[in-house]
């Protein structure tokens, strides 16, 4: 589904519950007939019959894309993954979760917050797994973050437009940092009408290419990486061109206008010590708030 069609079908949702359990109900019956399974014999299904891995390689990921494309109400895996998570029952895959890099890094834990924080960018169940797996699920991902990367800090946004509060958040005791963060204008992609896309695309490198390609600049391999711009490598006339087209692109295209997110953040350390340190600077940075309640708001 495009962003387009998926905007007006959250526009026009009127279920009293969050868009991401109607994704589950809607898939439910698909599901058992796929599997052969009786709602009896979902019922019996445990959160102790579920192994947990970090994955890499690239068949696993195009697995993982195709469940979140499926099971996740944004259809997605986000702009900027590094770390893929999966959950699974007797070799199904019934969880996903992954991390990137934040939209606009944070001073939540001051100067060094940029080396310390990942997104909670996407995650899902199947409509067959037990309702607290997503909470099992996260605090697994997140530890094992923890005891094989530097980061420590994890935030994550829910969407009042989608009807999230957050309440997988919650049950786990996240910090909510209040209603305002995130992005409230979006705009349609120049190069894909069906996209919608956040002003940090139109800095993004494969955007940068599309920009070459229209002013007739020829692309050299050096002037990026997989996930950057090597700007040193870039002639200052080219770069110039690039940056003031940039500009040029985002001032002309369609903005849309979004409800501000919830968003929501968790500190964690190796030990309890370190727990406790990031946690103390933690609130001493940021103003906490009280959990919201009313969905849609």
């Amino acid at each position: 589904m495009s962003d387009i069609k998926l905007l007006e079908k959250i526009k026009n949702y009127d279920k009293p519950w969050c868009y991401q359990y109607q994704k589950r109900l809607d898939t439910l019956q698909e599901d058992m007939e796929k599997y052969g399974w009786s709602q009896e014999d979902i019922n019996n299904i445990s959160l102790d019959d579920f192994v947990f891995s970090y994955i890499d390689s690239t068949n696993e990921k195009k697995e993982a894309t195709e469940f979140i494309k499926r099971y996740e109400w944004l259809g997605t895996i986000g702009s900027f993954p590094t770390h893929w998570f999966t959950a699974r029952y007797k070799g199904i895959l019934g969880g996903v979760i992954i991390m990137g890099m934040p939209n606009a890094f944070s001073k939540l834990l001051g100067e060094e917050t940029k080396n310390l924080e990942r997104l909670i960018a996407r995650g899902a169940s199947a409509s067959w797994c037990p309702f607290n797996l997503g909470s099992k699920f996260l605090m697994w991902a997140m530890k094992w973050m923890v005891e094989n990367t530097r980061y420590r800090l994890f935030t994550c946004y829910s969407d009042p437009q989608a009807k999230e509060v957050g309440s997988i958040y919650q049950g786990l005791n996240f910090f909510y940092l209040g209603q305002g963060s995130g992005t409230t204008v979006r705009c349609i992609n120049p190069y894909n009408q069906e996209k919608i896309v956040t002003d940090r695309a139109f800095r993004a490198r494969s955007f940068y290419k599309r920009y070459a390609k229209d002013l007739g600049i020829e692309w050299q391999k050096n002037w990026n990486t997989d996930q950057c711009m090597l700007w040193e490598n870039v002639p200052d006339e080219i770069e110039q061109k690039l940056r003031n087209y940039s500009k040029e692109m985002y001032a002309k295209a369609e903005k849309i206008s979004f409800p501000s997110k919830h968003k929501y953040a968790f500190v964690l350390g190796r030990d309890k010590r370190e727990t406790k340190a990031l946690r103390k600077r933690f609130l001493e940075l940021n103003k906490i708030y009280d959990y919201p309640k009313e969905r849609g708001k």
